[in-house]
């Protein structure tokens, strides 16, 4: 953890100059995109840091890389929802997701957090089915379906009940509960009812979530440096 943490100093910087600047989502621009996009280019250089060799060989750190693009993308396309382009932004995110889930893979399978996270996923479907319509019944489900497999897969790997966790493995645990809380935060904001302190609760765990899962990338080179000192 020590030595990676010079390396995450200027997305702790860019993500302080988000909320000190604080722009008003009232008035979208390519300026206030950029703001909000800043720390997660921070955690694309993060990853680079690593070494392009590094990315090509652990294609889990590479998924992951991608995944953090789409989201920058996606966090661009937010700026403008109001215009219509939230479902722009809804379909880079379950990209991202999608990627991710490949990044943690799908073994151990541990079918007992595939069912926790499905009840859920569909309590959460639940709650927000009679504030939606149109195509939103369907994106919407389709989206929490992704996050859910994502979480899912974050959960599994981490292997706590056979002692086997990693603490990258926790990263990328707690980074997908994060980013289920922000987006879920984000649903009941649009479609049901304004949640209280909103915009810092979902950017608070959004960063923290993209942080902890850009961190879970690292764990291949730990090991691999694990075996050239043995």
């Amino acid at each position: 953890v020590k030595s990676e943490g010079p390396k995450l100093v200027p997305f702790f910087k860019a993500t302080c100059v988000y909320f000190v600047l604080w722009l008003p989502t009232s008035s979208p621009s390519w300026f206030s995109a950029l703001i909000k996009c800043l720390p997660i280019f921070c955690l694309w250089v993060f990853l680079l840091a690593h070494g392009i060799n590094f990315l090509v060989v652990h294609r889990s750190a590479s998924r992951i890389l991608a995944g953090l693009i789409f989201s920058a993308v996606g966090d661009a396309f937010l700026i403008w929802q109001e215009q219509g382009y939230f479902i722009h932004g809804l379909l880079m995110f379950a990209i991202t997701h999608i990627l991710y889930s490949s990044a943690f893979g799908m073994k151990p399978l541990d079918l007992k957090a595939g069912l926790l996270m499905g009840l859920v996923s569909s309590s959460c479907y639940a709650f927000l089915y009679s504030y939606l319509s149109g195509p939103f019944t369907y994106l919407v489900a389709v989206y929490i379906a992704l996050i859910g497999f994502m979480g899912w897969r974050a959960v599994a790997g981490m292997q706590l009940c056979n002692d086997l966790w990693t603490w990258t493995k926790l990263s990328a645990c707690i980074g997908a509960m994060l980013f289920m809380v922000s987006d879920l935060t984000i649903a009941v904001n649009k479609f049901c009812f304004p949640v209280p302190y909103s915009r810092v609760i979902i950017m608070a765990t959004y960063y923290a979530a993209q942080m902890l899962i850009a961190l879970s990338a690292v764990e291949s080179r730990n090991e691999e440096d694990f075996r050239k000192r043995n």
